[in-house]
């Protein structure tokens, strides 16, 4: 890490840094990957951050806030509200399992924890329009909890598409989006060099961008995201 990046993350604090989403423009683009490494990096320069999983779907095996916790090295980095075994959305999974799922109850959870912890990270549930309970979506609990946004998009052909409308929607609910990180890119297609340009320019948001990580063990992510992205991706107060 050079020396500005250096002293750019010392400065980073549980008074600097506020609570955030990392959200997605779909399942499957590298949310949990990019939650791991920030809540790790921040917990590294000794901000107690701590990921919150609203509801996991498709557990076992999938579980995002265990793959945070074992980045981390420590149970207390991250926690899931709500586990369904069926890898729907969570509100159709609840339907088909006979789970009564509260969208009040995950609202007033994510709230508990954010209040609890010096920083707060939310990670949603693939991109936002999925189903979540209730008749509301994640973009509705984005909304409701009033924090800002990164937004996790993929690198190739056809992220424009879904990143733009992303941002769209998380603007128009009137979420502030810190930027976007294309995670996985490698620039070995005209599309891949040329979408971050693209997208900053799309959406007037900065834009970042993530090579694959060699990920031998759940912590390398930590070192990962921290050699490759900049303190800019957390949201200030």
């Amino acid at each position: 890490m050079s020396d500005d990046r250096t002293e750019a993350a010392a400065e980073l604090s549980a008074e600097s840094v506020s609570d955030f989403a990392v959200v997605g423009t779909d399942t499957g683009v590298g949310k949990t990957v990019v939650t791991a490494g920030l809540v790790g990096w921040l917990r590294a320069v000794g901000v107690d951050a701590r990921a919150v999983k609203p509801a996991q779907t498709g557990y076992p095996p999938d579980d995002d806030a265990g793959y945070v916790a074992e980045a981390c090295e420590t149970d207390d980095a991250a926690t899931s509200l709500e586990r369904l075994e069926p890898p729907l959305a969570p509100a159709v999974a609840a339907d088909r399992t006979g789970v009564d799922l509260s969208y009040d109850a995950i609202r007033a959870g994510c709230e508990r924890e954010l209040d609890d912890a010096p920083v707060g990270v939310v990670e949603g549930i693939g991109g936002l329009r999925v189903p979540l309970a209730d008749d509301r979506e994640v973009v509705d609990l984005v909304a409701d909890l009033s924090v800002p946004a990164l937004v996790v998009a993929r690198s190739g052909l056809g992220t424009l598409n879904h990143t733009a409308l992303t941002v769209e929607a998380l603007e128009h609910r009137g979420c502030p989006v810190e930027g976007i990180v294309c995670n996985e890119y490698e620039g070995t297609s005209v599309a891949e060099r040329t979408n971050p340009g693209m997208l900053a320019e799309m959406t007037d948001c900065p834009v970042w961008t993530l090579p694959p990580l060699a990920l031998d063990e759940p912590s390398d992510v930590v070192a990962g995201v921290r050699e490759h992205l900049p303190t800019d991706a957390f949201p200030t107060e």
